[in-house]
């Protein structure tokens, strides 16, 4: 029988599970919460009963028939997709499984630029042999923002024996791009297109968000449920409706992949997120957008930044981006709103990220007003400073690496100095985080120009992950 969407199949039976006062004979440690440490049990109390494992009743992730099974389908129902999968090491174990069921070893594969490290990661792992298709940088955004069909056209018409196309959509902004004749033109090779989806979880609400890449044909879109909606950090969604791609291979790997103890706590969450998805009115998705562009229009009085305008159906009107005026850091803003217990997203040389949620925040929007007014002075203090530059990076619009990962496998690496490291193969992935976005990926050839990118975030402070010990002073490189 047809499930409705009113129903949480996932949670309720953990809340029946929770009311009967169950003694646990299994996993996990903690007993229910009957043994935990005093200092954290009055804040992990209430969720801890919840934190179960695959006994009678409650289904398996990786076997589902019940309550997982039936949360899921409901979910792929709302989507409408031929199956979703719920994920629980987030959006990235659904960008490593969506790859690696379409590559392997040598195959090549047409991937945006700045996809997340993630994607690469998967590439890695899969031994394929990534074409890059750098995005057109946006005088309108400051960023690199739009894959253009053309672009993809061409990479497609000089590699048609590709395994797939990787895309980002939105990106980490909330911007998009016309895809869907992308997408189109892909599946003219058989190709399917994959997509990181990461902040688009919310975009099937429609009017005013931008149209949601499952409703435009991807074959395989992974969403960060937890970005966006009220789901519990790692908690994400893997959709699938393809002729290229089968469920019985996503599903494969996502055993390979995912915990064998997947978090009880975490799946009830996205079986909540989409009951909350589904019950959203126009009226309150209304309220919703209102209240955001209340924020936007109090932010817009300073004179220190511009707010960038959210154009409807292309920008996701809950991402709020400052792209700093002229002497202005945003990093140094960015201080200056955590100092009054507001925390952005991210802030990059020139742009601070703000996200909304699908809610009205009153408490936010009135530290947002005590920011302005009581620390303006100290913002204005600011200006002027030495500010790090970091200029546009041109990469070739259409750039395969000079080996392909497997090919990178069977060659030896070692640390060098930056001066003697230009012109080498990079062996090793730099990426500032947030975004999480490489700078220098694993197999490319090492320019000048990424030097003096990767120590000029050094220097302003931003976060990075690598595997060197010293960044600052090299890096390890691959011998060919």
């Amino acid at each position: 029988m047809k499930k409705s969407q009113s129903e949480l199949p996932l949670f309720h039976t953990l809340s029946q599970h929770v009311k009967s006062k169950p003694s646990s004979f299994h996993v996990p440690g903690h007993k229910n919460g009957l043994i935990f440490p005093s200092q954290g049990s009055n804040v992990f109390q209430s969720i801890l009963p919840y934190d179960l494992t695959e006994i009678t009743g409650l289904d398996d992730l990786h076997h589902a028939e019940s309550a997982i099974k039936e949360a899921q389908d409901l979910t792929a129902e709302l989507y409408g997709t031929d199956a979703t999968f719920f994920l629980v090491g987030g959006t990235t174990v659904g960008n490593l499984t969506m790859i690696l069921s379409v590559c392997k070893p040598g195959d090549t594969i047409i991937v945006q630029r700045n996809c997340h490290k993630s994607i690469m990661n998967a590439i890695e792992l899969a031994g394929a042999k990534p074409v890059f298709v750098t995005p057109v940088f946006e005088e309108e955004t400051g960023r690199y923002s739009i894959i253009t069909e053309s672009d993809i056209q061409e990479a497609l018409d000089t590699n048609p024996h590709s395994k797939a196309v990787v895309l980002t959509y939105p990106d980490y902004f909330g911007h998009t791009y016309n895809i869907q004749p992308i997408i189109q033109y892909a599946h003219r090779y058989d190709v399917p297109v994959l997509v990181d989806e990461a902040h688009g979880a919310h975009f099937i609400l429609g009017h005013p968000f931008p149209p949601s890449a499952v409703s435009l044909g991807a074959d395989i879109v992974v969403q960060s449920a937890h970005k966006m909606l009220p789901a519990m950090t790692m908690a994400s969604f893997l959709h699938i409706q393809s002729s290229f791609v089968s469920k019985e291979t996503i599903r494969h790997y996502l055993y390979v992949l995912q915990s064998s103890s997947p978090s009880y706590p975490l799946m009830a969450s996205l079986d909540l997120a989409r009951y909350f998805l589904a019950h959203l009115s126009k009226e309150e998705v209304k309220e919703i957008v209102q209240h955001v562009g209340a924020i936007r229009a109090k932010l817009n009085e300073a004179s220190l930044w511009n707010v960038l305008p959210a154009k409807k159906q292309v920008d996701d009107p809950l991402k709020i981006t400052l792209h700093m005026k002229s002497g202005m850091d945003a990093k140094e803003v960015m201080y200056v709103f955590e100092r009054e217990n507001v925390y952005p997203e991210l802030a990059t040389t020139n742009q601070l990220l703000l996200i909304s949620g699908l809610g009205v925040n009153k408490e936010g929007l009135k530290r947002i007003h005590s920011i302005l007014n009581r620390s303006s002075h100290i913002l204005k203090s600011k200006r002027g400073h030495d500010k790090i530059e970091i200029s546009n990076f041109n990469h070739s619009v259409i750039s395969p690496l000079p080996y392909s990962f497997m090919e990178l496998q069977e060659m030896k690496d070692n640390w060098i100095p930056w001066e003697q490291a230009i012109g080498k193969i990079a062996g090793e992935t730099i990426t500032p985080y947030p975004p999480g976005i490489p700078i220098l990926i694993k197999g490319e050839r090492i320019l000048s120009k990424h030097k003096e990118t990767i120590m000029a975030y050094i220097k302003m402070g931003q976060h990075i992950q690598y595997e060197s010990e010293d960044l600052q002073k090299g890096l390890r490189i691959i011998f060919e």
